[in-house]
């Protein structure tokens, strides 16, 4: 009978065994169920999350973006003795440009030349290439490749500017093609700048003070910084009246020569850029500019140039009938700072406008360059066509 017993009670564990697995089997089954649901339901909430946040970015990034340019060509005739030219035809300017903002305060902008046989600072480049942040009127930020902050003439685009080209001042004396041998840079430079205007009029809303100044590698634009110095530039207007400015500017900085010939007694390694202008604009139908722009520091490619040069120039445009303005200019440099070292240039310059963006320009200009050994007094005339698109 004990016998009897203990089999049964064995058979009778076993069935319960069996009973409990498959008891536990059915009691787990839902909860694997329910743990492989909440782990797609995580990652569908980690994937909607994703995509809502890529969806804020993409909100917020809202990047626009504009594409143009401008060509500029001319026919230019000069008698001057020895050097009489007829010029011939030239595409002065080619140039393409893209601009927008992105997040809403941060403006971009990039131009290329495309015109020109490529060589050293020749042929297509980037002229332009930068950021800037915009929130304020007070404080904008600006790094980058762009106009250096010095002179009023120097940040016009050549379609504004009125005449066939910049005065002496700004070519010679902001990096346009500057005195010092710095390569042809278009008054530009790499770097970081800070920029605001303060006290905005209750009446018409213009501001009365602007500021600007900058941190640049002083090297002209695409090339690097060659020395651990950095050329510091800035400028400071007020504009007592809406469209009218009167202000200074000052540049304290260095060039190296990065062709610097060791076997060739007349180069330099490296000179001081030290400078300082001033002068004044108003921009509205009539248009009236001047500055004075004073250099110290000498010529890396001469040493025996003179290292004191000055500038000045006085202009007017006024419009005479619908779509014509006529400008006339003053225009005088000294290499030498000296009377005999003077160029002077008297400029008219006839702007007739089928449209905002194209421009027909006859230019003419006489000459009187004490400095030269050749013909002092010569006669230039050129037709410039403009289009932007």
């Amino acid at each position: 009978m004990k016998k009897i017993y203990l089999t049964l009670a064995l058979i009778g564990t076993t069935a319960l065994g069996a009973q409990a697995t498959e008891a536990d089997s059915v009691m787990l089954a839902p909860i694997a169920e329910a743990s492989t649901v909440a782990v797609a339901e995580a990652d569908s909430a980690a994937s909607t999350n994703k995509n809502t946040k890529m969806s804020r970015f993409m909100k917020a990034f809202n990047p626009s973006i504009k594409f143009g340019g401008y060509i500029m060509g001319k026919y230019s005739w000069n008698d001057r003795a020895g050097q009489e030219s007829n010029g011939g035809f030239d595409l002065r300017y080619l140039r393409l440009y893209a601009n927008g903002y992105a997040f809403k305060d941060f403006y971009y902008r990039f131009q290329l030349e495309v015109n020109g046989a490529p060589g050293d600072d020749k042929g297509p480049r980037i002229v332009d290439a930068f950021i800037e942040w915009q929130k304020y009127d007070f404080l904008r930020v600006k790094l980058g490749q762009f106009k250096r902050p010095y002179g009023f003439e120097n940040p016009y685009n050549p379609i504004d500017v009125g005449f066939g080209s910049y005065s002496q001042a700004t070519s010679k004396i902001t990096g346009m093609s500057d005195r010092c041998g710095e390569h042809k840079s278009g008054g530009r430079d790499v770097g970081l700048q800070l920029q605001g205007d303060l006290f905005p009029s209750k009446k018409d809303g213009h501001h009365w003070v602007h500021y600007q100044v900058g941190v640049f590698n002083g090297q002209g634009i695409n090339h690097t910084d060659k020395d651990k110095s950095k050329d510091i530039i800035g400028g400071l207007w007020i504009s007592p009246i809406k469209n009218l400015c009167i202000g200074g500017f000052g540049w304290n900085g260095t060039y190296v020569n990065e062709k610097y010939d060791t076997t060739n007694p007349l180069q330099q390694k490296k000179i001081d850029r030290k400078r300082w202008g001033a002068g004044l604009k108003y921009e509205d139908k009539w248009t009236v500019r001047g500055e004075y722009m004073h250099s110290v520091g000498g010529v890396v490619t001469d040493r025996t140039k003179p290292t004191k040069s000055d500038a000045w120039y006085a202009a007017v445009g006024a419009p005479l009938f619908k779509n014509f303005k006529l400008y006339g200019k003053w225009d005088c440099y000294r290499d030498a700072k000296t009377w005999s070292s003077m160029k002077t240039d008297w400029a008219l310059s006839a702007n007739y406008y089928l449209s905002k963006n194209f421009v027909f320009q006859l230019n003419y200009i006489f000459t009187d360059d004490r400095a030269t050994k050749g013909d002092r007094f010569y006669n230039t005339i050129d037709v410039q066509v403009t289009a932007r698109f």
